[in-house]
Parts: C-alpha cells; structure tokens; sequence
C-alpha cells in the first residue's frame, strides 16, 4: 500500500525530502492488437496508476514541510518507441505527462518532479519483456547498434540520473524528463 509506504517513511525517518517512483512493468512483446486485455490494464495499473498514487500522498507531505523532489522513472519508449511494446510506451508517455503536469502544479510549494527516461537494460525487465532468462546475442547487438555510445543502460547510469535529479545541483530543474540513453533520442 503506497500511503502505508508514505506514512512509514515520515514516522521512521521524520519526513519525506525525495520519492523515487521506480516501480515499472511490461508485458512480453507483442503486437498491441494481440495484447489480452487483462496484460494491458496490469501494466497500466503497475507503471501509471503506481506512479499516481506515490505523488498523490508524497505531494502534501512534502507540502507540509516547506518542499521536496519527486523523480519517476520513465522510458525511452515514450519519446522513441519500439514496436511490440505499445501499451508500454504509452505508460511511459503518461508518466512523463504526469512528470510535467504535476511539475507546473506543485512548483509554488518548493516541489520538483522530474523524471528519467532509461533505455534498454538487461534487468528483470528484460527478461520478462522477452520471456528469456539472457537477451539473445542477435537482439543485444539490434539494440546497441540504436545507442549511438553503443551499449545498454546499467542501472548504474540510471541511479547517477536519479542522484543528481534528487540533489541540491539540480535545484532549477523541473519539469524535466531527462533521457539516460546513451544517445538513442538524438
């Protein structure tokens, strides 16, 4: 439960200064048209509904205490997107319209909201994305020949975004969705 969650981090640590919405899934690929309906509101309930319930109760804590940051993870997708993952992207399209939204919404309380927009990694996304414990070499090597640095996102590289996002360097930046992506959106 988000506000559970919330709730938690305000008793235990005495407020809520950063929330990071990373949560984020995708059905196996496959044409939008194929895509059972049940999978299509699963990863709309996981990637845009999750995200809108954890600045729904982050948004007045961080109110109370005179201001915050809120950073969701996004996608790539969303500005470049892939066939076979459709209603993913657009999950990530609404996050990213979520981000600037809320962003215009909650300025005047000291709040930013930004987002980064990875792309591809070999995570436990991946793996069910494709259904397949490795990425086949064939398709890595698809992938990276897109990514003009010529390799796939770690996490790594999407907690340094994360990082800086969150932190007092970034303090004029709201609004912004901030592509990880090795060059892929250029």
């Amino acid at each position: 439960d988000v506000k559970a969650m919330i709730d938690d981090a305000v008793s235990g640590f005495g407020g809520l200064d950063v929330l990071v919405n990373n949560a984020g899934f995708s059905h196996r690929i496959t044409p939008l048209w194929e895509l059972a309906e049940e999978e299509y509101e699963r990863v709309f309930a996981t990637n845009v509904r999750g995200v809108y319930l954890g600045c729904k109760y982050a948004v007045p804590v961080m109110k109370e205490r005179g201001g915050g940051v809120i950073v969701n993870t996004a996608s790539i997708g969303a500005v470049m997107p892939r066939p076979g993952v459709t209603a993913y992207n657009a999950t990530k399209g609404a996050v990213m319209t979520l981000t600037r939204g809320l962003a215009v919404e909650v300025a005047p309380f000291h709040i930013r909201v930004n987002a980064v927009n990875p792309v591809a990694a070999e995570t436990g996304f991946m793996k069910t994305a494709t259904g397949l414990d490795k990425l086949p070499e064939e398709l890595r090597k698809q992938l990276v020949t897109t990514i003009p640095l010529g390799r796939l996102t770690e996490p790594r590289d999407v907690a340094a975004a994360v990082l800086f996002l969150a932190s007092d360097e970034a303090e004029f930046l709201t609004g912004v969705c901030l592509p990880v992506d090795g060059g892929r959106s250029i």
